[in-house]
């Protein structure tokens, strides 16, 4: 590892060599690839080298302790368990830096939620989730952008598609794919039985046209007259899109925006992402980004988490934590429960690594 480090550590130093360049400056593509790959190795490179002191002071600790300084012996042997305990920790720390980076771990989002078994409450349930994602992408300054909705006949959504945009949004939220049980006893319910219903989540990168070129001939475009509340002209005028993408079956169809080009676009963004998840569900069978074992069937027994309101209890079954917060998770306060989901992969990478 520490090979690697000093490696890291020289690349580090060539590539702000690079920013100090004026010529850089002309560049923005140039310098934006430089900026960011420098910004990627600072926190790796400034935790080498506090370790390095550390070391140093280790060092000179136990070269005093075999000294005939007396005074100068027992000073040196005091500070020696604090400098190992900080050796220690440093050295985890630089584990978990040196772990293969997840290529998409800076990319934005395409969050999906879809009403699963439990009909109309399953519909009201996944509007939950929508509202709760969108406070917690609020509270981390994410941007949120809809694409398209579904509405239920009695309220929620059927469906809904969200871009959220900001600082490592994928790293964030990549556990969020699954299937979540509600248990709670619906409004409609008279006689106060608690209910199960499901909804899934699918976390998609958003994929930009450089990274899935989509051709003409493979999509199947059509326009209609948008659906929904009335009122105005988005249901009046043929504003709505359909588009098949014929070699994989795919369709998306947007009608949110009154205009048919914005429609088409936004159609566009979550169909290259839908065709770039699947691109890499089949090249790494492997990874939970396959959406198809990310989401199931919606069944009550293929579950990630469950939100059971009568004991403001939220579980997640991956990794056994339970929380009794559930009206704070409801209102967005994720990060306790998502904290915990990456500690635990990382925990996993690092045995892995252990065992190579």
């Amino acid at each position: 590892m520490f090979s690697k480090l000093s490696e890291v550590e020289d690349r580090f130093e060539l590539l702000s060599k690079k920013l100090e360049d004026p010529s850089i400056y002309g560049d923005p593509a140039r310098l934006l690839k430089v900026s960011r790959e420098r910004k990627g190795l600072e926190k790796v490179v400034v935790t080498y080298r506090e370790y390095c002191r550390v070391e140093q002071e280790l060092a000179g600790n136990r070269e005093l302790l075999r000294g005939d300084d007396k005074e100068l012996a027992e000073m040196a042997a005091m500070e020696l368990p604090d400098l190992e305990a900080q050796s220690e920790r440093l050295v985890q720390e630089l584990k978990l830096l040196m772990l293969p980076k997840d290529p998409l771990d800076e990319k934005n989002i395409l969050l999906e939620i879809r009403a699963g078994t439990g009909g109309e409450e399953a519909a009201l349930f996944a509007a939950d989730l929508f509202r709760m994602y969108g406070r917690y992408a609020e509270e981390k300054g994410w941007k949120v952008e809809l694409m398209s909705e579904s509405h239920a006949s009695a309220g929620g959504f059927k469906e809904v598609v969200v871009l959220l945009s900001g600082d490592r949004v994928y790293s964030t939220m990549k556990f969020e794919g699954g299937v979540h049980r509600v248990q709670r006893v619906p409004a409609t319910e008279s006689q106060g039985r608690i209910h199960t219903s499901t909804v899934t989540v699918a976390i998609m990168p958003e994929a930009d046209e450089v990274e899935m070129t989509i051709e003409a001939k493979d999509l199947e475009i059509r326009v209609c007259r948008a659906g929904g509340p009335g009122g105005q002209s988005v249901n009046t005028t043929d504003s709505a899109v359909r588009i098949l993408h014929i070699p994989s079956g795919l369709v998306v169809q947007c009608q949110d925006e009154r205009s048919q080009i914005k429609n088409k676009a936004k159609a566009m963004k979550v169909l290259r992402s839908r065709l770039l998840e699947k691109m890499l569900a089949e090249q790494h069978a492997e990874r939970s980004a396959d959406r198809r074992s990310m989401v199931g069937s919606g069944e009550r027994a293929e579950k990630i988490r469950t939100y059971n309101f009568p004991q403001n209890r939220v579980s997640d079954h991956r990794i056994g934590l339970t929380l009794h917060k559930l009206d704070r998770f409801m209102e967005g306060a994720l990060d306790e429960l998502l904290d915990a989901l990456k500690a635990n992969n990382q925990a996993e990478a690092l045995k892995g690594q252990a065992t190579e």
